[in-house]
């Protein structure tokens, strides 16, 4: 197995720094820049994979290395969702670790062993029907990291509530190690303290909180930036 290199990003997650990610509802260059320019610590980005939330489908590693690259240069911490059935070949996945992405994500369902040959520290997804075995599974993997991505479908965009909580946790007890929690519920600055507080090491915004606009990322992402600190 690699022995993945400490980054700003692990550092950051390991040591309670909270910082807050940011995943692009497209993969658009002046979206990036709105989110950093609001204080967005890092970016994730996705390829082989449609994405519910937005209704868009994401291409190819060939067919998204063109934005990659221009993302490549706004020197952020960089993730990316590696895909579903179809995810990258391990030359692609050397192409994006070249590009300086430094960790994949990917429901655990979903995972292929090849992707854990790869330079890019894993950070398997939990899904809303994972288990206690899938999380037991995913500890075992050297030098992990986890999302936590277990709302239903059906309460996306609703506000976060004690439930929501409760859920991260029992699984950030049972981890050990640091866990992303994705803003599949509507997450606002109110709720930055409560992730914290029960051992959420960052939270990732995604669509149903920054939107698709600059505007929009702008304002969603910097007063949550500000209760994230």
């Amino acid at each position: 197995m690699p022995i993945y290199p400490e980054t700003r990003l692990t550092k950051a997650l390991r040591g309670g720094e909270f910082p807050v990610i940011v995943s692009l509802a497209r993969h658009d260059i002046d979206l990036a820049k709105a989110a950093l320019g609001a204080g967005a610590f890092a970016i994730k980005v996705h390829l082989n994979a449609y994405h519910r939330a937005t209704g868009t489908t994401f291409g190819s590693f060939g067919e998204e290395r063109p934005f990659y690259e221009k993302l490549a240069t706004l020197g952020a911490p960089l993730l990316v969702m590696a895909g579903q059935e179809k995810v990258p070949s391990p030359p692609e996945m050397d192409a994006l670790a070249e590009l300086g992405f430094e960790g994949f994500n990917i429901y655990f369902s979903d995972m292929q062993p090849h992707l854990l040959e790869s330079r890019l520290r894993p950070m398997p997804a939990l899904g809303e029907k994972s288990t206690d075995e899938d999380l037991r599974k995913i500890l075992e993997i050297p030098g992990a990291m986890m999302e936590a991505s277990v709302a239903s479908f059906a309460d996306y965009g609703k506000p976060l509530d004690e439930t929501d909580i409760v859920r991260y946790g029992d699984i950030t007890a049972k981890a050990g190690i640091p866990v992303i929690a994705p803003s599949q519920k509507r997450f606002v600055p109110d709720d930055m303290p409560k992730l914290k507080e029960v051992g959420i090491a960052a939270p990732l915004l995604g669509v149903i909180v920054t939107g698709t606009t600059r505007h929009s990322m702008e304002a969603a992402v910097r007063p949550i930036v500000d209760a994230a600190g």
